[in-house]
């Protein structure tokens, strides 16, 4: 009988140490659960805050692009609005000057546009082309230039002249369509620049 109660004391010193170790033990796992799960929520809130930080700077760049790419096509109208009135504008003018009196001021500017002329050239050794309406007034005003004659050979354009040296070597054209197609690009650009689209 005392070897059963010995034995019982053993096996109950074994299940008390063996119970006490597996708490201890559960306690441990418990702890370092608990540790891991506080890490990982920690990680996860920073994980969170980078997804939000990274969808709101994608949020914004994609607004600015939205927003970027409504402006350029607004603007884009505006250019294409003012570009249209433009060339509606510079049709009619060239309508009126095709058709303008050829007499009075009309001289005068041939005189210019030959004095012009002239002075590009540096020489009043040239031969004068024009268009069949401005014959007679450039035949008139070539009288104060020595050395300059007109040709006979005639050519399209709305008025004014084209000065070639007789020599040949040099040209200017001096028609009032050359001198538009000079002038269109500073024309566009100030008009542009009054509707606030030119720059």
């Amino acid at each position: 009988m005392a070897s059963d109660s010995a034995l019982e004391h053993t096996i109950d010193k074994i299940l008390s140490q063996t119970e006490s170790n597996i708490l201890s033990s559960l306690d441990s796992g418990l702890e370092e659960s608990r540790q891991k799960l506080d890490d990982s929520a920690n990680i996860l809130h920073q994980e969170y805050d980078q997804i939000i930080s990274n969808g709101r700077k994608e949020a914004d760049k994609v607004e600015k692009q939205i927003v970027g790419s409504s402006d350029l096509e607004a603007r884009n109208k505006q250019l294409t609005t003012v570009e249209e009135s433009i060339d509606k504008v510079f049709t009619k003018a060239l309508g009126e000057i095709a058709n303008a009196d050829r007499s009075g001021d009309y001289s005068n500017l041939i005189k210019s546009l030959l004095d012009e002329s002239t002075k590009n050239l540096g020489t009043t050794e040239i031969v004068v082309f024009t268009n069949s309406k401005d014959t007679d007034i450039v035949r008139s005003a070539l009288s104060q230039y020595p050395g300059a004659e007109l040709s006979p050979e005639q050519i399209v354009c709305l008025g004014g002249v084209k000065v070639k040296s007789k020599d040949g070597t040099m040209t200017f054209d001096n028609t009032i369509d050359a001198k538009i197609e000079r002038l269109k690009p500073l024309i566009r650009k100030d008009i542009a620049n009054q509707f606030g689209v030119g720059n």
